[in-house]
């Protein structure tokens, strides 16, 4: 599949069987190559082997799993040394003077990944390197990860209990798995090497991170969110932060499974969803709002046409007939950005039935609520928030920030004839997410909007491990003001059944 590219004085000249003759420049880190596969010339660290395969747990204590990724974190892998450092350079050098990037690019990933290593093989050989077989491993997966994929990050984004990935600078990288943030034995060779991965990553959606744009949020083929911020404004070193997507998707079901809401309270999301009711997800930073969002729109009906604004596509929505916009960055000369509002605006122009807003943070706001409150019933949205009060709050903040200059009393009218339901997502002090209110808006008091839960999660004390315990459990209200719009889509019995079985006496603490 290779042929030569020409003399090279690293040794490795041996043309490979049926190889086609490389005419593609050599590839720099500076200036990554999409579609083809973008080839680093530094060197860099790769955990151990170990690291690909975590650890079994042991037999956890009796008390309930908070999240689906509570497994034990797998051994910090060892750091090479500068010898490493100089064998790898060394043979990635005679790598890229061997192989032809446009035959590569050709492959899948597999194949490729077999053709680099054979290559490999042979250079090891030729320049007789003597390596250990589990060094020479480690050195086959590492210039495996920098041709094919995003280098030291790779074995991190394999795992699929890990939440998070932070990047603080090349030599510090932290993880979030089970709730719990720990630091890891990946590292980068240096800020240039770690700067060239970010510039890969943004590069595949359309956008830069360079010295004139050095705050960038972007997203990974798998919808994964990443935002990266580079020096100057990042003193220590590129900063990268990954916000992982699953490989399957969360439901309700695993939820409630989970712990974090009853079958009850699952009930009563489901019937919200299908009542076509206003939905507003209000939760702090890593409380699960966007997976929340995804659980909900899974009972909108097939039917429906759906268009979701966000500022990197994250929503993974499985009905047929749906829409999704991605607004965009300003160019170099400070021109062509298209915000939040123009899409949510946008949105009124193309007969949407339903809208969902990735997450409401500004002007747009108004557009949306107007959205709600003009025949388009059942949009959704989530908000950075600590309780649904708060949430109202901040909506009518971020309003008024946008330059609006309506009267307060105005302003709120416009919150309760639009919202319907506020869902509040917590991510608790050890770790694990609960869904602690079903809140519903109900009115006005004079200038006061009104507001009443429907489900509420109670905290009752701790297990000897240190878990959290609590009780989801329905507050009395027997008819919620949604009750009409439940009866509307023959719902009613099942809501009236579930707000009767999590009306439950007080808990008591085993």
């Amino acid at each position: 599949m290779f042929g030569r590219r020409g003399n090279s004085s690293s040794g490795a000249q041996t043309a490979r069987p049926g190889g086609v003759p490389g005419g593609v420049p050599e590839p720099t880190a500076e200036t990554p190559t999409p579609p083809a596969p973008s080839v680093e010339p530094e060197a860099q660290a790769k955990p151990a082997e170990s690291e690909k395969a975590p650890a079994p747990a042991a037999a956890p204590a009796p008390a309930p799993a908070p999240e689906p990724e509570a497994k034990a974190p797998a051994p910090a892998p060892k750091k090479k040394n500068n010898e490493y450092y100089e064998t790898k350079a060394q043979i990635f050098n005679a790598l890229v003077e061997a192989i032809d990037l446009s035959q590569l690019a050709r492959l899948d990933a597999e194949d490729a990944r077999d053709e680099i290593r054979d290559v490999v093989n042979d250079i090891i050989a030729l320049k007789n390197v003597i390596m250990s077989i589990a060094e020479q491993e480690d050195l086959l997966e590492d210039i495996c990860n920098d041709v094919l994929g995003y280098g030291p990050l790779e074995p991190l984004l394999a795992r699929d209990d890990i939440a998070d990935i932070m990047v603080n600078g090349a030599h510090t990288v932290y993880i979030e798995t089970a709730g719990k943030v720990e630091q890891t034995g990946v590292n980068f060779r240096d800020n240039a090497q770690l700067m060239n991965i970010c510039q890969r990553i943004v590069s595949q959606v359309g956008r830069r991170v360079d010295d004139a744009s050095p705050i960038c949020d972007a997203r990974l083929p798998d919808g994964s969110r990443v935002n990266v911020i580079a020096p100057p404004l990042s003193i220590d070193g590129p900063a990268l932060t990954i916000r992982k997507f699953k490989k399957d998707k969360l439901t309700l079901d695993q939820l409630t499974k989970f712990g974090s809401i009853t079958p009850e309270g699952a009930t009563i999301l489901q019937i919200i969803g299908r009542s076509r009711c206003n939905v507003l997800i209000s939760g702090g930073t890593g409380s699960g709002k966007t997976t929340l969002l995804n659980c909900l729109t899974a009972y909108i009906e097939s039917t429906e046409r759906i268009i979701t604004c966000e500022d990197s596509a994250e929503l993974q929505l499985q009905q047929p007939h749906v829409v999704r916009l991605e607004t965009r960055p300003p160019n170099l000369e400070g021109e062509g950005e298209i915000t939040m509002r123009d899409l949510v605006k946008n949105c009124l122009r193309m007969r949407p039935e339903r809208i969902i807003v990735g997450e409401v943070r500004g002007p747009e706001a108004f557009d949306l609520l107007q959205a709600m409150n003009t025949g388009h019933d059942g949009s959704m949205g989530t908000l950075h928030a600590n309780s649904p009060r708060e949430a109202l709050s901040r909506l009518e903040s971020m309003i008024t920030m946008g330059g609006f200059s309506l009267p307060s009393r105005t302003l709120r009218e416009m919150i309760v004839s639009s919202i319907d339901v506020v869902v509040q997502a917590a991510r608790l002090r050890d770790g694990s997410r609960r869904i602690t209110h079903v809140t519903e808006v109900v009115g006005m008091e004079g200038d006061i909007i009104t507001t009443q839960d429907v489900f509420l999660y109670d905290i009752v004390g701790e297990d000897p491990n240190g878990r959290i315990i609590g009780r989801h459990r329905s507050t009395g209200i027997g008819r919620p003001k949604f009750w009409e719009r439940a009866r509307y889509f023959g719902e009613e019995s099942r809501l009236a059944q579930a707000l009767d079985a999590a009306e439950l006496p007080d808990y008591v603490a085993e």
